[in-house]
């Protein structure tokens, strides 16, 4: 039986985050594990007069990929793939997992030749997005493998993720603009500031904010969603951070990861599982060592880490940062194959300085 709350996302994410209307080339991105949620997004395309494309993959696609592509087929970008970023209105992507760890033992120098080859694809989609001519939506479909990684049966993570995502509101395609003040506010009172200065248990770190714009989310483009970001200055950023949550990156997952920066960029990383992959992405590019991203998390819905960045990063009274591509509407300059999101959790002795004004403590706003 379908479950109704799948219904739901599919209108949210079709009417509110994309905003689809009549005559929109939509392309709808999914594995073949998501299905149900895949056929709810497909209708309710169809429903909003936008003009589907449908590129779904099948779940063991991408280990075999990373196992039997030679540096050709590796750097090969698919026709369908540039057309659909150069000139899509809306694209709706959907992850879905049955097996987190099928890519556990790709070779990682692959993975990189990959990412560089379809860095073009990120930038244009970026740039697009940033200059209104592109609407986009990532979510995710909850599946065995999502439910175990964050220890709980697929029906409490069902009811967790759909709460989550608001789809049990009586009125689901309202819902998040009815959620949005506090975000609104508390993105509108950085605007203007200079520093942030971030501190907890083995962090302390200092980050350049001037000039940027700092983004309100709302649903607009993550499903759950709950954060407002920036881009910091390039060379701004100074201290340590440790991060307190496994994070998960094409596939692969590190933990206990810690950075040093010097000047904005990362001099020193380490981590307690995964380290060779974490340094591997470290030096995809130039840009792989620098911060593009810096968000702080507002869902207080969310209260646990689930190992999937797209829950993780939203916890209110955690911060993210994310290391490469920075997003063109933030301000922020920098350019990198990689864009990989990690938490700090601020909730246990944490607080966040702005301006020498303190904004957080203990994962609670007192602006």
């Amino acid at each position: 039986m379908k479950d109704q709350r799948a219904d739901a996302l599919a209108q949210i994410l079709v009417g509110y985050s994309a905003k689809v209307k009549q005559g929109d080339v939509c392309v709808i991105q999914g594995s073949t594990v998501a299905e149900p949620l895949i056929q709810s997004v497909y209708e309710e395309v169809l429903r909003a007069g936008g003009l589907p494309i449908m590129q779904l993959t099948t779940d063991e696609a991408a280990a075999a990929f990373f196992r039997l592509a030679s540096d050709e087929q590796l750097k090969w970008v698919p026709p369908t793939a540039e057309w659909a970023a150069e000139n899509a209105d809306v694209r709706i992507a959907i992850m879905a997992e049955a097996n987190s760890r099928a890519l556990s033992h790709a070779d990682p120098k692959k993975q990189s030749l990959s990412q560089q080859a379809r860095k073009g694809l990120m930038e244009t989609s970026m740039k697009r997005s940033a200059a209104g001519e592109y609407r986009w939506a990532l979510t995710l479909f909850p599946t065995h493998a999502y439910a175990s990684e964050a220890g709980m049966s697929l029906s409490e993570y069902e009811d967790f993720y759909y709460g989550a995502c608001l789809a049990t509101d009586s009125d689901p395609v309202t819902a998040w603009e009815r959620q949005s003040d506090q975000v609104n506010r508390l993105s509108a009172w950085m605007e203007g500031k200079e520093q942030v200065h971030i501190t907890a248990p083995g962090t302390d770190i200092t980050l350049g904010v001037a000039g940027r714009t700092w983004i309100p989310c709302a649903g607009s483009h993550n499903m759950p969603d709950g954060e407002f970001f920036t881009g910091p200055i390039e060379d701004s950023v100074e201290g340590e951070v440790a991060f307190s949550f496994p994070a998960t990156y094409a596939g692969r997952e590190v933990a206990g990861v810690r950075f040093r920066f010097e000047g904005g960029k990362v001099v020193d990383a380490a981590a307690e599982r995964g380290e060779d992959f974490l340094i591997e992405m470290l030096d995809s590019d130039e840009g792989a060592r620098r911060l593009g991203e810096l968000g702080i998390g507002t869902n207080y819905g969310i209260t646990t880490g689930t190992k999937e960045i797209l829950l993780d990063e939203k916890i209110g009274g955690t911060v993210h940062m994310a290391i490469g591509m920075s997003y063109p509407e933030t301000g922020g300059t920098n350019s990198s194959a990689v864009h990989w999101d990690m938490v700090c959790d601020l909730r246990r002795g944490g607080s966040i300085h702005v301006d020498g004004q303190e904004l957080q403590r203990d994962g609670r706003f007192l602006v």
